[in-house]
């Protein structure tokens, strides 16, 4: 679907800013595991913190924050407290349920593999679709997206999904809920 954006040009992300609890874990695991190139570190002023930029892929950036006087994540408000399939994914108003890295569709089996060869626990692949549950273990006609989910050091719920068809005008029909 080319869907066009009258008011403002946006050209993707810059960047999105998250917050973590230990820096070094995080460049391990963003940059080890995931093989993110660091590109941008920053001590900030008078010993409030740091802040790290990761090369996401296509010009955008994956940031972290450490500030050493953060409250503790809260399961289930800050992040979601199960993994998909495990339970309710629900999250606070203003929290990021999960970050999705757009990868290509024939990687997916691949990447899981290389997740848990480095011992990171992840879902079974997750072929999205217009089924009852909007899941399915094979790929069917309906199937728009196809994924795997997996935590960080932080507990952040992150996804390695592959679109696998182009989305129309019949994507679109679901009304908008209200807090009313």
């Amino acid at each position: 679907m080319a869907a066009t954006n009258e008011k403002f040009e946006f050209r993707g992300f810059n960047h999105l800013a998250l917050v973590c609890k230990d820096m070094k874990k995080t460049v391990e695991f963003y940059s080890g595991v995931l093989g993110m190139p660091l590109t941008k570190t920053i001590e900030l002023p008078y010993g409030s913190g740091q802040h790290f930029f990761f090369d996401a892929g296509n010009g955008d950036s994956l940031a972290f924050f450490w500030f050493p006087d953060a409250p503790d994540a809260q399961p289930g408000v800050t992040h979601p407290a199960n993994m998909v399939g495990q339970g309710s994914l629900a999250t606070a108003h203003a929290s990021m349920n999960h970050l999705a890295f757009d990868v290509p569709e024939e990687k997916i089996e691949e990447y899981q593999r290389k997740l848990e060869a480095a011992g990171i626990e992840c879902t079974p692949v997750v072929n999205h679709d217009a089924s009852e549950t909007q899941a399915s273990a094979e790929i069917t006609p309906t199937t728009f997206v196809r994924s795997i989910y997996f935590t960080d050091p932080d507990g952040i719920m992150l996804e390695f999904a592959a679109w696998t068809r182009e989305l129309d005008e019949n994507d679109v029909g679901v009304a908008p809920q209200t807090a009313g």
